[in-house]
């Protein structure tokens, strides 16, 4: 067996489990119709089908968990990857609140913290200030315990060994893809999605804000030689887009079309990411092997 043939048969062990284990908690959620049923323990479950395939997969060909990307890697790509969700976001919603596409602050998200906090009055923005700081630290720590789950299998052995037979743009395209439609049952059938945008556009803005910021993910991942990077980012970006920038923001008719996961402006801000981490990463792939 080729270097090749092996990769190529990890790539779909790894895919059939995935797939397969995955299908278990695809029917829990979808019965019920929620990504939030038992607390969110079936959705965590899910997100950790990926690294748990991972794993097997490793473990069935190299009879051994080593060359999964275990280490850290250099501190730059973790600080990259906590940041550029953080940049994004600003862009994203920061355009939003300014053009009135969308409010700020949310009166609702402000009487959350005020009764998370039992406080009043003038007191309300200094523990708001507080409530930031620490979403934007702890939270992204705990981030990490369902981030982890997927990118141990995406980014600690997919991708690079989808790196090992093809380019950086073919790696990151096909990872892209499967990533996406790994997530599509849950937005077709469940409630992973925003109300009263059309599933068709959800899927479409979706689609391709995965296919973009996933340059981003795949460029961490073979450039740090770590799954980290890709973790921390995953951690990032569900923290700042889903508990912090749209929980802020006062929505209108017309902005779940603009923000979230599901909205113009992600996608089009993975577009630019596509862009720019495409040019970076043309040196890395199966053609430097």
């Amino acid at each position: 067996m080729t270097p090749i043939q092996k990769s190529i048969r990890k790539i779909i062990t790894f895919l059939l489990l995935t797939f397969g284990l995955s299908s278990i908690f695809y029917f829990l959620i979808i019965k019920t119709g929620s990504i939030q049923t038992g607390g969110g323990v079936f959705t965590l479950a899910l997100m950790w089908m990926p690294g748990i395939s991972g794993m097997l997969t490793q473990l069935i060909f190299e009879k051994s968990l080593r060359g999964l990307g275990w280490k850290f890697g250099k501190a730059k790509y973790m600080l990259l990857a906590y940041l550029i969700p953080v940049i994004y976001s600003l862009v994203v919603y920061g355009i939003t609140w300014i053009t009135g596409l969308g409010g700020v602050p949310n009166p609702e998200f402000i009487a959350g913290i005020q009764k998370g906090f039992n406080v009043t009055g003038s007191a309300t923005t200094l523990y708001v200030i507080l409530y930031l700081l620490e979403m934007s630290t702890l939270g992204v720590v705990m981030g990490l315990l369902s981030g982890a789950g997927e990118e141990i299998g995406w980014r600690g052995l997919f991708v690079p060994e989808l790196a090992k037979v093809t380019t950086f743009a073919k790696t990151s395209l096909i990872s892209g893809l499967v990533w996406t439609i790994w997530h599509m049952p849950l937005i077709l059938f469940a409630d992973y999605s925003i109300p009263g945008v059309p599933k068709w556009y959800s899927v479409l803005m979706f689609t391709i804000m995965v296919l973009g910021i996933n340059t981003v993910f795949s460029w961490l991942c073979l450039k740090s030689k770590s799954w980290w990077p890709a973790a921390v980012m995953h951690a990032s970006h569900n923290l700042f887009v889903q508990s912090i920038f749209t929980p802020l923001t006062i929505q209108h008719k017309i902005t779940p079309f603009i923000i979230d996961e599901f909205g113009v402006g992600l996608a089009l801000a993975g577009i630019v990411l596509a862009v720019i981490f495409l040019r970076k990463g043309k040196d890395l792939g199966q053609q430097t092997n």
